[in-house]
């Protein structure tokens, strides 16, 4: 089973980004996003595109907006995440208060 997150730039969606049932990383802007005047690349690694982005493991930008050390153990023992379940930590803990202007929360549908 997969598990994907809603990526927000300045609080508008972006995109979406998934974990496949074989580990890998895809994320897509949204259609509605690409098309607006303002867009901009929630990264300057993932630029803007139709085409959806893959990799083998966690987009380094995405694994930047996790916390480390003390603050890491905290968040995953509060919330009974497996500190090495990176995608994971990022559902539960990316949603707000994040470096920058882009956050990601659990597409739960």
């Amino acid at each position: 089973m997969s598990r994907r997150g809603l990526v927000f730039c300045q609080e508008r969606l972006a995109g979406k980004l998934e974990e496949t049932e074989h580990g890998e990383y895809i994320f897509s802007y949204d259609p509605a996003y690409l098309a607006a005047s303002s867009a901009r690349p929630v990264s300057m690694t993932l630029p803007l595109r139709a085409q959806p982005h893959t990799a083998k493991r966690l987009f380094p930008f995405f694994a930047g907006l996790l916390a480390e050390g003390v603050l890491k153990e905290m968040q995953c023992r509060d919330l009974k995440i497996d500190e090495s379940d990176t995608f994971g930590r990022l559902l539960k803990t990316a949603g707000h208060d994040t470096i920058g202007d882009v956050t990601v929360k659990e597409d739960v549908s």
